[in-house]
Parts: structure tokens; sequence; C-alpha cells
């Protein structure tokens, strides 16, 4: 996949000269993904003291860098580029998972692929702007300068992997008075995409910010299904419709280990998702888990076009509260285990900030695909206690040792860890 990556920025023109400058973009680009790749912010200058020293470097021989440039060359490289410029990667790696028959197993509820939504911020700053920039006023009166962006993933219950997606950025739009949202990006992402996706049989997940009937009608209209957080203080209408009702429901009783816990669920088909004649009709359920005392320690209501009885309740909110998964898999892993996404690696004039995000959106896809067909790399990450110690570990050795490619470096840490060398099956 590192080669494809390579072919697809080999084709990048340099913006500020309208050339195809073949090495300084390509080398500007796929260093920049060995920064995220590796999780080590200063591999690039462990990699220019190793070329020094040794005539040649790990940037070289795992990731095809040719010659690196300095930092300052990366960002005025790479401001010109849009990030769509290297979307098709993850639809290549998707196609890889689909061949290798991982989707199918990522099948849950109705046998869909459920694919969660989510919006998160990824730089903010009340000095840094660029005219990509969203922006907020805060209490004090000062203008708050931010970006974010439109995650979809791939998620399933009980599976620790997520397969992140094409994302899509919240910028100001062409011909728009109005500032962008991400209930817009979310929009124009389904849009794009939908065709393509809505093959995959896919239920969408999402939180209440998605269950307003425009979207919903569109997810309707592009063959998706939907299972969406549907909160009373946000659709009046639909609550309004459920009192006096005796609703079905269901209960079951589950053992935590140390208490026993008790699951209500409540449901009914066919309730309109707002005022008027013209309302969508959706099917609404709602859970409830309390503890022997009447504490109530969850309880939250989904909306969804998928029909619900007795038997499907317990699994059209399962499907539904996997919506987190797009945030602490996806989003907070990005965050908070050691790709940085909210770091300034550099903000630029026009799309460096998104592209950089991009890049290191594509970094947890290939650590994704790694995990799920890689031999070595699984073998790996299941005798180190954790991904930090992995990722340590990587600094540590393309510091001081040079590496043939992956295979040399993977095959040198499993010798080490003194463990059977599984065979070459990714």
């Amino acid at each position: 996949m590192v080669g494809s990556f390579r072919q697809r920025l080999s084709s990048l023109p340099d913006k500020r000269t309208g050339k195809n400058t073949r090495y300084g973009m390509e080398d500007a680009a796929l260093s920049a993904f060995s920064v995220f790749f590796t999780q080590t912010p200063s591999f690039l200058a462990y990699q220019r003291m190793m070329e020094g020293s040794k005539g040649h470097s790990n940037a070289q021989s795992l990731f095809g860098v040719h010659q690196i440039p300095s930092d300052n060359q990366i960002r005025a490289l790479l401001d010109g580029v849009k990030p769509e410029q290297v979307f098709p990667i993850f639809e290549e790696i998707l196609q890889v998972l689909e061949q290798q028959g991982q989707l199918k197993r990522l099948r849950s509820f109705a046998d869909t692929l459920l694919m969660a939504i989510d919006g998160t911020e990824y730089f903010g700053s009340s000095q840094i702007h660029c005219p990509q920039c969203s922006t907020r006023q805060l209490k004090s009166g000062e203008m708050y300068y931010f970006h974010s962006v439109v995650t979809p993933v791939i998620v399933c219950p009980g599976q620790s992997q997520v397969i992140p997606l094409v994302p899509e950025f919240v910028v100001p739009q062409d011909g728009h008075d109005k500032q962008d949202c991400e209930n817009a990006a979310a929009k124009r992402w389904f849009l794009q995409y939908g065709q393509r996706y809505r093959a995959f049989n896919v239920t969408v997940l999402g939180d209440d910010l998605y269950c307003h009937q425009p979207l919903c009608q569109q997810l309707l209209a592009q063959q998706f299904d939907f299972i969406l957080v549907c909160r009373p203080e946000s659709h009046a209408t639909l609550y309004e419709h459920l009192e006096g009702i005796d609703l079905p429901t269901v209960t079951t009783k589950r053992w935590t280990g140390k208490v026993e816990e008790t699951y209500t669920y409540r449901y009914l088909n066919d309730v309109p998702l707002k005022d008027g004649d013209d309302a969508l009709l959706v099917n609404w359920c709602e859970l409830t888990v309390s503890r022997p005392d009447g504490k109530v320690v969850y309880k939250n209501s989904f909306a969804t076009n998928h029909p619900i009885t007795d038997d499907t309740v317990a699994e059209v909110v399962l499907a539904g509260r996997t919506r987190w998964k797009v945030e602490n898999e996806n989003n907070n892993t990005l965050k908070t285990k050691g790709y940085n996404l909210e770091h300034n690696f550099g903000h630029g004039k026009q799309h460096l900030a998104s592209f950089l995000a991009t890049l290191n959106i594509l970094s947890l896809l290939f650590h994704t695909l790694l995990e799920l067909l890689d031999q070595k790399y699984k073998l790996l990450r299941s005798h180190l206690p954790t991904r930090k110690t992995f990722f340590d570990d990587l600094r540590a050795l393309t510091r001081y040792l040079y590496f043939n490619n992956w295979d040399h470096l993977l095959t040198f840490m499993l010798e080490g860890l003194e463990l059977e060398i599984p065979p070459n099956t990714s």
C-alpha cells in the first residue's frame, strides 16, 4: 500500500509553479506521513542524521523518500495540495479489506455495516488562522479560529478496530454566506460518496445532531438505513406522540460481575420525527439501565427506519450505542494515542492543516490494515504490553539502526522477543 501511496503522490503538481516536481512533492508528503505513521515528531531529524553518517536512512527504505526536505519545505510544498488528492488511498484500502473478507467480519445488525459519523475539532487558536478556518466569538469578545472535520468510520460491536473512511472538512463553501457546519458537511459527504457506499448495505449511526428530517430523508433517498440518537429536548413532537401510550416494553437482567442490572427497552413504530403533515415517520426505541437500588446508570433513545419488535429492540439499541466508537476508537485515539491530531504540525495559508490531518487519519487506517492483515505486525502487537511500547520501540530502533524494508524491521523485533517468525502472508 505504501507503493500505491507513492504512486498517487508522484502525480501531485507544485501549486506554486504548476509543474510536476515529482520528488519534491512526493518526498514532502511521504516525509510528513512518516512522522504520523511512526508517531515520532523527530523522525525526520533522526533520519537526516542517519543519512549524513551512513549515507542512507529509514525514511528512504521504509517510506520511499528520495531526499528528506526540511520542515519548512514540507509545509511550503504541501500548503497548496487539497486533501482530496489522497482520498483514493482510503478507497484502495477499503477494497483490500473487502477482498480479504474483513468487511464481512464487521457486519452486524441486519447484516449491515455500521457507519458511525461524527465531527471533531483538530486545531484551534486565537492568533493563527487561514481562509479555511471556522470562527467563534469567545465571551471575552476575542475571535477564536478553528478547524474541524466530519469523520465517518465503519464500526462493529465487540470489535476494537474501526475503519476510517474519507473525511469531510468543515470549511467555507463557495457561494455561501453562512459559515459551514458539521451537519452541512455530513450532507455533502453523503451526496458525494453515497452511491459508492450504499452498495455495502450500510446503517448510519450518529448523535442527535443528525437526527433531523432533511438528513434522514437524504439517507433514505440514497438507500441508507439509520439509527440516530433522538433526544426529547430536540424532538418535542415525537415525544408528545409517545405520551399516554402503553409502549411495548422488554425487560432483561444482566450480571456485571458485581451487580445485577435491569435493562428496560421501550419502543414504538411509525412516530412523526417533526411537526407537520409532511413529517417523516420513524421507529423509536429507548433503553434504561438501572441497578437494584433504583439508580439509573444509562438512558438513551434512538430513531431508526429499521422495524422494531420485541425480538430486535435490543439489537437496534446495541447498534445505536456502537456510534460511540467513532469518538473513542477514532477521534479520541487520533487526539490522545500518539497521533496528536490537535497539534499544530503546520497551519499554512491554504490547505496545509486539512492535508496534514488527512495524512494523520490515513496513518491510523494503515495501522488498522496492518492489525487486520499482517501476521508479523499482529504477533508483535499481541506480545508487547501496550501500543505505546510498540511505538517507543519503533522510535528507538529506527533512530539508531537502518532497516532495508518493513519486513526486515518487523522480523528484527520478533527475533528480539524470541518469537517464531510467521510467514509473509500480508
